[in-house]
């Protein structure tokens, strides 16, 4: 399995030169929804997509990524005067710019894993729901759950401390990244989505504490 897989028109030393140094094992591919296949196929670990040169294709193939296959994290390399162009929260999970430097990469790339549970190969249960952090396999009472990456982190990490209330400054610090542009609305789409998918059945374990933040309720 590819460790990092870079979507980019430009030389990986041009993007990130830290990337090398951090990271030997890095496919390249171009920017582009024909590479889109060749890249999951791959299974990597994350997905690096240089958004910095062309952000509306980055965008259009950002699109395309998450509607085939939500479950591929995503670190956005984007140009500061570029970050508000497109929501780019709805399609990536981290941000660098362009050049970052090694110690800001490794902890980047480090939060992603944890937030994702990468390699911990356990299954997080909540009442009749099983999620599963090594295949980012979610069912419901044996149903399988399509969820978004970042549907799936919100209810893995709500569900690993039921009973506990978040704010949702905190989810964004946590599930999102402390340097996370969305916003706290960001939260409540999530939680509304991830409701909707939970079906009337199973909705309520993902409970609203009026005034403070959301919960995943305690079993029985």
């Amino acid at each position: 399995m590819a460790r990092l897989a870079l979507l980019s028109d430009r030389s990986p030393h041009v993007v990130l030169p830290a990337l090398a140094e951090l990271v030997p094992d890095v496919k390249i591919e171009p920017l582009s929804i024909t590479s889109i296949g060749h890249v999951l196929s791959l299974e990597p670990e994350a997905l690096l997509v240089d958004a910095a040169e062309h952000p509306a294709q980055a965008w259009a193939v950002l699109q395309t990524i998450r509607e085939r296959d939500p479950r591929p994290p995503v670190v956005l390399v984007v140009e500061r005067d570029t970050i508000e162009r497109f929501a780019w929260h709805e399609v990536a999970d981290e941000v660098v710019y362009p050049g970052a430097p090694a110690p800001e990469l490794r902890v980047r790339l480090a939060m992603l894993r944890r937030r994702s549970g990468s390699g911990d190969g356990t299954v997080t249960r909540l009442g009749p729901l099983a999620l599963d952090t090594d295949t980012y396999r979610v069912t419901a009472s044996g149903r399988p759950l399509d969820l978004t990456f970042k549907e799936f982190e919100l209810l893995r990490f709500l569900a690993s401390s039921p009973g506990r209330v978040y704010t949702r400054p905190a989810l964004l610090r946590e599930v999102w990244g402390y340097d996370f542009y969305g916003g706290t609305r960001t939260v409540d789409v999530h939680v509304r989505r991830l409701r909707a998918k939970l079906g009337p059945e199973h909705e309520h374990l993902i409970e609203t504490v009026r005034g403070v933040g959301y919960r995943a309720a305690t079993p029985g």
